[in-house]
């Protein structure tokens, strides 16, 4: 009977292990969302591709954003925005960080092929429109209103300062903070 009891103790321990190291597993790996926009601006089409960890926590984190097939003719900032509507409808703002231009917060980045890489928290667009960068993202935005529950939130792109207005380049992957 003791063999038993301890063989069954033993399962059951193994099976607590393989969990415990299973859900230390996926609660390791973010999963990640991509979003996709295609656009034509100057007689060129442009496959906009945007991925971004879909969940983040509320308190804040630092998350890795990648795009590829955008224009390096013209810049984008990358952050974390209230959206409303769909891509290219409206502005996405406010945007946590605002234009992080002394590179303090973290919660933009600038790619530019003109100055990109010479400020704070600036790159270039590497071969085929690609960049990846890194924000710093949390569900409360400088007004006190929380994404999820006041505004609808997302990771985007849009056009940088030298064409604000421009919706073109306006991707939007959603977000979600636990």
């Amino acid at each position: 009977m003791r063999a038993v009891s301890a063989r069954t103790a033993a399962r059951a321990g193994l099976a607590v292990a393989a969990s415990v190291a299973l859900t230390l597993g996926l609660a390791g790996s973010a999963s990640a969302a991509t979003s996709t926009r295609t656009v034509t601006d100057g007689g060129t089409t442009y496959n906009l591709s945007l991925t971004a960890p879909n969940t983040a926590a509320a308190a804040g984190q630092v998350i890795t954003v990648t795009g590829s097939g955008y224009n390096p003719g013209q810049g984008v900032y990358v952050g974390l925005c209230v959206v409303n509507g769909a891509q290219g409808a409206n502005k996405p703002s406010p945007c946590l960080g605002g234009q992080d231009q002394t590179g303090t917060t973290g919660a933009s980045h600038w790619v530019n092929n003109t100055l990109g890489g010479t400020l704070p928290n600036s790159s270039r667009f590497g071969t085929g429109g690609t960049f990846t960068a890194s924000i710093f993202v949390k569900a409360t935005l400088a007004d006190g209103s929380v994404c999820g529950e006041d505004v609808t939130c997302a990771v985007v792109t849009r056009a940088d300062h030298f064409d604000t207005n421009d919706r073109k380049y306006d991707v939007h992957v959603p977000i979600t903070f636990s």
